[in-house]
Order: C-alpha cells, then structure tokens, then sequence
C-alpha cells in the first residue's frame, strides 16, 4: 500500500504507512485504544446489547489507519478478546465471541475494511461525506450484528433489543466521528 495518491501527493489515510514495525506497533496500538474505549459501557436492563465506545473507537480506527491497517487492527483486538484478556466491554474470552453479541463483535471487521476503504478515497475529510461513511459502517454492523442476536433471542425482538434503541447513539458516534476527522486532517495540514 503505498502512503500518497499519484496525482497529488497527499496522504491517502490520516497516518501514512510507517516501515513494517512501525505499522506492526500502530495496529497493536490501535488494538488497544478500541480495548480501552471499549470499557467505555452502559448496559440496559432490557437488552444482553450494551451501550459501548467500542463502534466509535472502530470507526476512527477505519479512518485513520486504512482499509488494511485498521481491520487488522480489529482482527488484532478480537483475537486479544478470544485470548481471554478483557477488552470486550464486559470482559473477555471466546464466550464473548460466540455469545449474543458476538455478531456485532464481528461486524467490527467488515465495518472496518468499509470505513477504511471510504477514508482511502477521502471520504473523511468533509463532515457530510465522513458522517455517510461512518453510517456505512454502522450499517455493516448491524448487518451481522442483528441477525446473530436473533438466534438468542428470536428475530422479531432482535430488531427491538439491537437495533431500534442504538440508533440515536449510533447516529451521534458517526456525527462526532464526522466531527473529529475532518478537523484532525485541517490540523494535519
């Protein structure tokens, strides 16, 4: 992957490839951060689903680090998880994985690939354009997400108990999302 278009020579991502250890530590990193915000949790007593930093924390990942980076970056995250360290909101372990939230556990990956992807092509530079990736990436995961909660809870309460009452929050993760990478490119600059 190279670090600048052609045309232009501007960054294609927010930070440019670095030599492979330097990529190897900033996926670790990365990892991390979306384990830290990850703890960032409010659980609702009507829902196994909690509310979480971790779809905000994924979707910066995305954008900053590419396509390639930041979905290894994922990868990275939910393998820390299944090794049972506790980054997952309530803990860690392979349970997690395979529990009723581990369908949007899951959906972090291809909402990651999108979200980098959008980014690659300078999606997130203008609030309107970032907002619409991120919402891309939101969609990604509930599209798994949803889906495996049903098989624990039926597929009827699987639109009530996962999706409907995380939509407003959702929306507002990808608008201060939306927010913060346009700016951070303008500090960039």
């Amino acid at each position: 992957m190279t670090a600048y278009t052609s045309s232009r020579l501007q960054p294609r991502v927010l930070v440019p490839p670095l030599t492979a250890a330097g990529n190897a530590a900033l996926v670790l990193g990365a990892s991390l951060f979306i384990a830290l915000i990850a703890h960032v949790r409010v659980a609702l007593p009507f829902t196994p689903v909690p509310i979480t930093g971790q779809t905000f924390a994924v979707l910066l990942v995305a954008a900053a680090l590419g396509k390639r980076r930041g979905t290894a970056a994922v990868l990275a995250y939910l393998a820390e998880g299944v090794a049972g360290l506790p980054v997952f909101a309530a803990g860690g372990g392979a349970a997690y994985l395979l529990g009723p939230t581990g369908g949007y556990l899951l959906g972090f990956v291809p909402a990651a690939w999108l979200v980098g992807e959008f980014a690659e092509r300078g999606g997130d530079r203008r609030l309107t354009t970032a907002w619409l990736g991120f919402l891309l990436g939101e969609a990604a995961i509930y599209a798994l997400g949803a889906p495996w909660l049903g098989f624990f809870v039926g597929f009827r309460k699987a639109l009530a108990l996962g999706v409907l009452p995380f939509l407003l929050g959702d929306a507002l993760k990808a608008i201060a999302a939306g927010l913060l990478l346009p700016a951070l490119w303008r500090l960039r600059r």
